[in-house]
C-alpha cells in the first residue's frame, strides 16, 4: 500500500535539532504529496486526548514548520514518561502498576488512516518504535540524544550542541578558577555514557575527566591537583559525567527508578567538590550544567544532521522501508535495523583515539597517575 499519510512523534528528553527534523520531514513529505501529522508530547496526544482541546495530533505543513529549524525544543512537545507497552496507572487501592496500551496506538493509526510513523528519540523511544514495528506498524526511527549513546550511528543530533555549550562553559571557568586558585568540578549530563564529559573536557582543556566507563580512584585526581600546584599551576578543572562512580562505589542518584520512570542521576559533582576540598585543602566549587545542555539552538552540524535524518526518514518510507533507524555513516546516511539498536547502549570505547588523545594531553581519568 503506498504511503499517503504519516505521523511524527518526538520522545524522551529534548535535544537541539528536533525542530529541524520535523521541518525537514514535513517538507520532504509534502513534496511527495503526503499529509503529515504531529503527535503531541510523545504518544500522549493519543493516550490522553482530553488534555488537548485543540487536538492531540496536529496537522503539519510547510506553513506550520516555517522558520523553526534553528529553534531549540520541539513544537509538538515531548515526554520521557508513558511507554505505551509499560504504561503506568494508579489502581483504586492507590498502588501503581504497568499495563500494555500499545493496541490502542495501533487502532488509532488504523482509524485515522495513518500509514507510517517517524519516531524521533533515544534508546527508549526507539525500543518502543521497534516493538510497534513488530506489531505491524510501519515505522522509521531517527536517532536523537545529547548523550550520543545510541549504537550503529556515528553520532546523534543534539550531541554536538551539548558538547559545544559545555566546552564554552569550561572555557569560562578557567579564568575564574585561575583568579581564585580553585578546583572547579563541572558535572555534565550523559547518563551511563561519558561522551559529553570526554569531548567537552578535552576540548575545554580540563585537567581531569571522570566517565562511567572508567571507575575512578579519587586519590588519583587529588594527586593531579597537587601536582599542578607543585608546578605553580594553582587551579584545576575536573569534568565529571553524572553517571561516573568510584571504584567499588555507587552512582550518585537524585531519585530511584519507579514505575514509568528511570532513575535520575545527579549530585556527584557537589560530592566530589566537598571531598576534593577536604583532601587538597583548596577552595573547591561545583558547577552543574544539567538541562542547560538540552536547551538553545542547535549548532550548524546538528541542524544539518537533523535535516538529513528527517529527509532520509521520508525517503526510506517512500522506498518501502520499515523497522529501521536512519544513521549517520560518513559520508552518507544509511539505514540500520531497529532490532540492532533497541536496548543497546554505546559507551566510550576505552581504546578509542579520543580517549587516547586525552591521555596524551596529560589528562587524569582517575585510573592512572
Amino acid at each position: 500500500m503506498p504511503t499517503r499519510r504519516i505521523a511524527i512523534c518526538t520522545g524522551g528528553g529534548d535535544a537541539p535539532g528536533l525542530n529541524a527534523v520535523i521541518r525537514s520531514a514535513v517538507i520532504a513529505a509534502e513534496h511527495r504529496g503526503w499529509e503529515c501529522y504531529g503527535i503531541r508530547d510523545g504518544f500522549n496526544g493519543i493516550m490522553f486526548p482530553e488534555r488537548y482541546p485543540d487536538g492531540g495530533i496536529i496537522k503539519l505543513n510547510k506553513d506550520r514548520v516555517r522558520g523553526i529549524g534553528h529553534l531549540g525544543g520541539t513544537i509538538i512537545g515531548t515526554t520521557n514518561k508513558g511507554n505505551p507497552f509499560h504504561f503506568p496507572v494508579t489502581m483504586p487501592d492507590g498502588t501503581n502498576k504497568e499495563i500494555d496500551r500499545s493496541d490502542e496506538l495501533i487502532r488509532f493509526f488504523a482509524m485515522k488512516e495513518i500509514d507510517a510513523l517517524i519516531s524521533v528519540g533515544g534508546d527508549g523511544s526507539l525500543t518502543i518504535a521497534h516493538a510497534l514495528h513488530q506489531k505491524g506498524l510501519k515505522v522509521i526511527g531517527v536517532p536523537k540524544t545529547i548523550d550520543n549513546d545510541l549504537d550503529k550511528t556515528f553520532t546523534t543530533f543534539g550531541f554536538d550542541s551539548a558538547v559545544s555549550f559545555a566546552t564554552e562553559c569550561i572555557d569560562r571557568l578557567h579564568s575564574t578558577a585561575s583568579s581564585h586558585q580553585r578546583v572547579m568540578v563541572v558535572e555534565v549530563m550523559g547518563r551511563y555514557a561519558g561522551w559529553i564529559a570526554l569531548h567537552s573536557g578535552i576540548a575545554g582543556g580540563a585537567h581531569a575527566i571522570l566517565i562511567p566507563e572508567i571507575p575512578f580512584d579519587l586519590d588519583k585526581v587529588v594527586a593531579k591537583v597537587k601536582e599542578r600546584d607543585s608546578l605553580g599551576r594553582m587551579y584545576s578543572i575536573v569534568v565529571v559525567a553524572e553517571g561516573a562512580k568510584e571504584i567499588n562505589g555507587e552512582r550518585a542518584i537524585v531519585a530511584p527508578a519507579e514505575i514509568g520512570h528511570a532513575e535520575r542521576l545527579g549530585g556527584l559533582g557537589t560530592r566530589l567538590a566537598h571531598t576534593l576540598a577536604a583532601k587538597t585543602g583548596k577552595d573547591s566549587r561545583a558547577v552543574v550544567l544539567g538541562h542547560l545542555l538540552r536547551g538553545g539552538s542547535p549548532t550548524a552540524f546538528d541542524r544539518l544532521a537533523a535535516m538529513r535524518f528527517g529527509s532520509a526518514a521520508v525517503r526510506g518510507l517512500a522506498e518501502g522501508q520499515s523497522g529501521v533507524m536512519v544513521a549517520l555513516a560518513y559520508p552518507n546516511v544509511n539505514y540500520v535495523k531497529l532490532e540492532e539498536v533497541a536496548g543497546r547502549m554505546k559507551g566510550v570505547d576505552l581504546d578509542c583515539d579520543t580517549l587516547q588523545t586525552g591521555r596524551d594531553m596529560g589528562i587524569c581519568f582517575g585510573d592512572k597517575k
